[in-house]
């Protein structure tokens, strides 16, 4: 019995009857290298012949000791069983000659990401595969229809990208180019499948839709670091601890490679013919010019030079206390998310909550927080003012007053840090009063620099008018958006059901505030976000966003880093 055989007995053996899928049993891998090699491992798995070619002999070699080191470690994790990752290895097949890859279903290539490259390599396969063969491109940055356009038959070339490490990643990038055909993207799905991976599909264009989508994480961050916002600790910081990214967008820059990021920041710049959201950054410029290319070169945004970690941990939550500011009597106006669940909050906290419809009479309110600027509380009623920077910046809100702003984004309990910011003339009162405020709630604040939606707020907004622009150009469904932000870069929820958390007409609050702002196409909201809260579809609050939650469970069906959830109906 060969290996494939071997491996398929054991899979219905250990999941019973299986009803046969249309996926490849005979898989030519081109390239040898780390990706190439672990897109092997992963072929092996399914118990398909697997043909792995390389023309440099020795990393043909080096790239089949990978797989076995691969399939090995995974025996040992408890992945597998010894057997099955036996069997796995018996699939393997090392083929020095391209020409042994004639009997191949679907051929996946790993090569060099050079154009001259790979189209050199379509035109060979196209004479040596068959017909019905597929041929797959795991590029991550260039255009899949400029790949098939070398291949005899442009309708059978699909893109395949996997995520780095590719054994271990759980999401598949299933591209369509302008002529591949449906046939050919049901092949390379249904034996993505087969390997385990959560697929998702995305149309040709600058990077697809995972990464395109990612954009604005770090090009947003880097334009709030040459404002002076925030400096590079503070906005790695809020980002994870406001928004519970594992990561900064510094800190994963450094990590991929500052020069990495440069190029692909270029590439996308001119690939859109110079879209103003895809401007690359001149301190990328800079960091690059002068070699500091991160965790590679032991220096990037960070140093990783000393046997230390390039930064501290973040601090745990702070200890509640109880409220000790006048009377504890709070005055919280607005009608959205954010201010619902901030008065439950304070409600829990023991404070005395009231709206600005139900102030008590003749009692001076310790703090009043406007989340909603379209309601304003009359100044009459005296008190000092927190101001969220949503609408606006506070120069903008309260040109010369005495108030604080501020901005966090729902869902509240889960952030562990608020953002605050100041003006010249905000009052010390009201600067005291607004820490001790957020300390009795258990969170950290950080005082950045006045902006509307400041640090979180304009990297996540901006995060979701990006989906929006793939959503209404196709590239990509909003569960697909969701799950690959998710699976392929390790976001805490997806942006799209994160919108429909916030509220779609905060976001584009925030979006419009930043435009009036800076008056700029970069800031330009999305037509499919401005669609759906001029219909109404405002998210969780109004039982429609970019999902419907009008059906089954009747709420947020998330997804998490175990395992896509089924996701809620689109719009």
């Amino acid at each position: 019995m060969d290996g494939a055989t071997d491996l398929k007995q054991r899979q219905k053996q250990r999941d019973g009857a299986v009803v046969d899928a249309p996926r490849a049993t005979v898989i030519g891998i081109v390239g040898a290298g780390t990706m190439g090699a672990g897109i092997a491992q992963l072929a092996c798995r399914t118990g398909a012949r697997t043909l792995l070619h390389d023309p440099i002999a020795g990393a043909l070699q080096s790239g089949a000791e990978k797989v076995r080191a691969g399939l090995d470690s995974e025996a040992v994790r408890g992945h597998i069983s010894a057997e099955d990752a036996a069997a796995a290895l018996a699939c393997l097949e090392v083929v020095a000659d391209v020409q042994e890859l004639t009997p191949c279903e679907l051929v996946i290539e790993a090569a060099p990401e050079r154009m001259d490259v790979k189209a050199a390599l379509y035109e060979r396969l196209s004479e040596i595969v068959g017909d019905h063969c597929v041929l797959a491109t795991n590029t991550s940055s260039l255009p899949v229809t400029a790949i098939a356009a070398a291949a005899s038959n442009p309708e059978r070339v699909v893109g395949m990208h996997f995520f780095n490490p590719a054994p271990r990643m759980r999401l598949l990038e299933i591209v369509a180019g302008e002529r591949s055909g449906e046939a050919a993207l049901a092949l390379a799905q249904a034996t993505g499948e087969a390997m385990g991976k959560a697929v998702i599909r995305a149309k040709d264009g600058p990077g697809f839709l995972v990464n395109r989508c990612n954009r604005p994480f770090g090009l947003e961050a880097l334009r709030l670091l040459a404002e002076r916002v925030a400096d590079i600790e503070t906005i790695d910081r809020v980002v994870r601890m406001g928004g519970g990214f594992p990561m900064g967008p510094f800190e994963l820059s450094d990590l991929v490679g500052v020069d990495t990021g440069f190029d692909v920041s270029r590439s996308f710049y001119e690939l859109s013919f110079g879209e103003p959201r895809w401007r690359p950054s001149p301190i990328q410029a800079r960091y690059v010019a002068a070699g500091l290319h991160g965790r590679k070169t032991g220096r990037g945004y960070y140093d990783y030079s000393g046997s230390s970690s390039h930064r501290d941990d973040d601090p745990p939550p702070p200890k509640t206390a109880k409220p000790e500011i006048g009377s504890g009597l709070l005055i919280i106006s607005g009608h959205g998310v954010l201010a619902a669940e901030l008065r439950e909050a304070a409600e829990q906290a023991g404070y005395r909550v009231y709206s600005e419809q139900h102030r008590a009479p003749d009692e001076l309110p310790a703090l009043i927080i406007e989340c909603d600027h379209s309601r304003e509380v009359p100044h009459d009623l005296g008190g000092p003012r927190l101001l969220a920077l949503s609408r606006g910046s506070l120069a903008a809100l309260d040109p010369g007053g005495s108030s604080v702003g501020f901005h966090v984004l729902p869902p509240f309990e889960l952030a562990s840090l608020v953002e605050l910011a100041r003006s010249e003339s905000s009052s010390p009162t009201v600067i005291a009063r607004a820490e001790h405020f957020f300390g009795t709630l258990g969170k950290h604040v950080a005082w950045v620099s006045d902006a509307p939606g400041l640090v979180l707020g304009r990297i996540v907004c901006q995060l979701v008018n990006e989906c929006a622009f793939a959503l209404g150009e196709g590239v990509g469904s909003a569960g697909d958006i969701d799950t690959g932000m998710v699976l392929g870069l390790n976001h805490p929820r997806g942006p799209l059901a994160w919108a429909d958390m916030i509220g779609l007409d905060h976001v584009l609050m925030v979006l419009e505030a930043l435009g009036d702002e800076y008056r700029e196409e970069r800031y330009r909201p999305a037509p499919m976000l401005k669609r759906l809260v001029g219909s109404g579809r405002l998210g969780v609050q109004t039982g429609a966003g970019f999902f419907d939650y009008t059906r089954g469970a009747g709420q947020l069906v998330s997804i998490n880093r175990s395992g896509p959830a089924p996701p809620p109906r689109t719009a």
